[in-house]
């Protein structure tokens, strides 16, 4: 059997079983990973590579971060300062979401998502809810504002890459409103969406002021963490290396403080990290890369610029859509990485300016991995987070909250994108 058929026979396997055995997904998704490369789908050193490493230092450096910033109790203080100001708890879920996508529109979302949880959960617990959707809600704000400027998401950066746009060049561009703007007005729109979903928790829960900080010290390292993340996507544009490294690092220097200053286990500290999500997150890159390399979304993409023809407005829509229903299923980063030399394609062909296929594909590339759980790293992480706090996400759990919020946010930047670009 032809290794493009394999490849893509173990995807789909691997991604329906996930749907129906959630439990097992690390196993599946290991096991996928094992046959692509038993059956000579790809090579050893096409797997490796598959993985973005960056997005691995990212994911466990931060994770180290997190876990002490979680212990040093500032979260669960920030919680009682959020619940005593909120007008009820489901204005204080939406306060989390909003300081989440403010943080994602300037440090990548696998961080996003590790720096919220600690509080997110800590909030939860002050309350006695079940956190399930609140997380839901954060890791799709992640996502959505993550996409609002150069340094929020790997997206924007390969997109940033590919066109030359500069920092700047994501709120104005050639004079006219960019792509901040339609991500604001799609933030605006979803918002309705989460506060249709938290409307039920009208009360307002009154809590004595019990929790006291024991050391700010990882607060301090977390902030750093934040600035140098957002200041090494100027240094490392093409999103390669450098953030990985300077989570990994800081990772290190928190396992060394939280073995000097609180006489913790090192051993005991690392074993306690979520290492089921780690393995799942690197299989999955290994199949994506398995049906990117064996060609598929070169095919998928080939086959989308030939239904285009020349009309302009129904290839704007079927580029959108499409890369956001692919995007549910589909890693964003190999997808955009395979459609932006179409969308150029696309647009030349038709004589047009390139940029709007390339917002709008950035749109619905972006906001489509909200859909699933699998869609996204973001939403993988948070998954992995609620089941080490005891909540096993269900494919439909995610889906009813992602689904709505996703078509609504998708579709007032895509009609914001017509009408400036056009």
């Amino acid at each position: 059997m032809p290794s493009k058929i394999i490849a893509l026979l173990i995807f789909i396997a691997c991604y329906m079983l996930f749907i129906f055995l959630p439990k097992k997904r690390t196993v599946i998704a290991v096991l996928g990973a094992v046959l692509l490369i038993v059956l000579q789908s790809i090579s050893l050193k096409q797997a490796f590579y598959a993985i973005n490493w960056n997005v691995m230092g990212i994911f466990v450096g931060t994770l180290v971060v997190a876990d002490i910033f979680m212990e040093s109790r500032v979260p669960a203080y920030i919680a009682e300062i959020i619940v005593d100001k909120a007008k009820n708890t489901a204005w204080s879920i939406l306060l989390i979401c909003a300081m989440t996508g403010f943080i994602s529109a300037f440090v990548e979302n696998v961080a996003t998502v590790l720096i919220v949880a600690p509080i997110a959960i800590a909030l939860a617990k002050k309350i006695k809810i079940n956190p399930m959707n609140m997380m839901i809600a954060i890791a799709i704000s992640s996502n959505l504002q993550g996409t609002a400027t150069l340094i929020g998401d790997p997206p924007s950066m390969l997109l940033g890459g590919f066109a030359k746009m500069s920092f700047m060049d994501f709120f104005f561009y050639k004079g006219r409103p960019s792509i901040f703007f339609a991500v604001e007005l799609a933030a605006i729109a979803s918002f309705f969406i989460l506060y249709y979903i938290f409307r039920g928790h009208k009360e307002k829960v009154e809590i004595a002021p019990v929790e006291k900080v024991k050391s700010w010290v990882p607060t301090i390292l977390l902030v750093s963490l934040i600035l140098l993340l957002a200041l090494s996507s100027f240094f490392d544009t093409g999103f390669s290396y450098m953030a990985g490294i300077i989570c990994v690092v800081f990772g290190v220097i928190s396992i060394a403080w939280e073995k000097l200053i609180n006489k913790g286990s090192a051993v005991e500290g690392i074993k306690s990290l979520d290492w089921d999500t780690t393995f799942f997150l690197m299989a999955v890159f290994i199949l994506v890369g398995g049906i990117t390399l064996t060609g598929w979304i070169g095919i998928i993409s080939n086959f989308l610029s030939g239904l285009v023809g020349t009309n302009i407005f129904l290839g704007y829509t079927l580029l959108v859509f499409m890369a956001m229903f692919l995007s549910a299923f589909i890693d964003n980063v190999p997808f955009l990485a395979a459609m932006l030399p179409v969308a150029v394609s696309m647009a030349t062909q038709l004589n047009i300016h390139p940029f709007l296929f390339l917002f709008g594909l950035l749109i619905g590339a972006s906001l489509g991995g909200n859909i699933t759980p699998i869609g996204a790293s973001a939403n993988i992480v948070a998954c992995g987070l609620l089941k080490k706090e005891g909540y096993e996400v269900r494919f439909k759990d995610f889906v009813k909250i992602g689904l709505p919020f996703t078509i609504v946010a998708v579709t007032v930047a895509y009609l914001f994108i017509w009408f400036v670009w056009k």
